[in-house]
């Protein structure tokens, strides 16, 4: 189990990594340690992805020079201000679900960052979200405030396969609302199995070109035990005619 730390430190991020030189880490996961001071994490100036989540960080600043940092994961934090990561231009993807976003204002900090595509405010998996996320409309205002958006709160939302995420999507509500019929969950009939019980059974086929296969496989598999045979056979006059060479000649007085 990772021991509780409060703050980053050199020895930490070496520890944790194996490297000896802070410049010269590109991954770092730091989950669930109790950090609420990022020390000296900004002299990883190279850093490309970062995992700080179920932290109790508040304050972003030590990330303002992660100038080639991609992938960031701040989830489950106490965070209420973004503006320390505005200054992190190769940004793709940021986790900021399970924190203390309150408005819209707090996010228009980030529409510097060209490359961000993924952004998640809100993970139903974890429960997790931000007091913004209770705006109705918070989704469509970040969509128009960051044009390329490609995923949003885990959901695709533009390019190859975001019309039938939306379409699956549109089909689960529609039918989770149909199943309760005056506030209540009607009774389903009982599920009937799709296939025959004997279904996945292995059965011989007739097909001649199957049986023909299926004899060429056993003759091969008889020919490797006659060939493993007649090698353990010559292994072992090998090491008979070995053992009699290393023995000590004696001679006769």
């Amino acid at each position: 189990m990772d021991s509780r730390v409060s703050k980053v430190t050199a020895a930490l991020l070496k520890s944790r990594t194996g490297e000896f030189d802070l410049e010269s880490i590109l991954f770092l996961k730091l989950r669930g340690l109790g950090i609420y001071d990022l020390g000296c994490i900004g002299d990883c100036i190279n850093l490309e992805r970062l995992d700080l989540s179920g932290n109790n960080i508040t304050n972003l600043a030590p990330l303002s020079s992660l100038r080639l940092l991609q992938i960031l994961n701040v989830s489950a934090n106490r965070i209420s201000n973004l503006e320390d990561i505005s200054c992190c231009d190769s940004l793709q993807s940021l986790n900021v679900a399970g924190n203390l976003i309150s408005s819209i204002d707090n996010i228009h900090c980030l529409q510097s960052l060209r490359k961000l595509e993924n952004i998640r405010l809100k993970d139903n998996t974890y429960n997790y979200t931000n007091p913004v996320c209770k705006n109705s409309s918070y989704r469509n205002i970040l969509l128009e405030m960051f044009p390329n958006i490609r995923v949003l709160d885990g959901e695709r939302v533009v390019g190859r396969g975001s019309d039938l995420y939306k379409l699956c999507k549109d089909i689960d509500e529609t039918i989770k609302a149909g199943f309760y019929r005056n506030g209540q969950l009607p009774e389903l009939p009982g599920c009937k199995p799709w296939v025959d019980n004997d279904f996945w059974e292995i059965k011989r086929s007739s097909n001649v070109i199957i049986d023909e296969a299926y004899k060429q496989f056993n003759d091969v598999l008889h020919e490797c035990r006659l060939l493993n045979n007649r090698a353990t056979h010559v292994i072992s006059q090998t090491e008979r005619s070995l053992s009699l060479k290393n023995q000590p000649k004696q001679y006769s007085v």
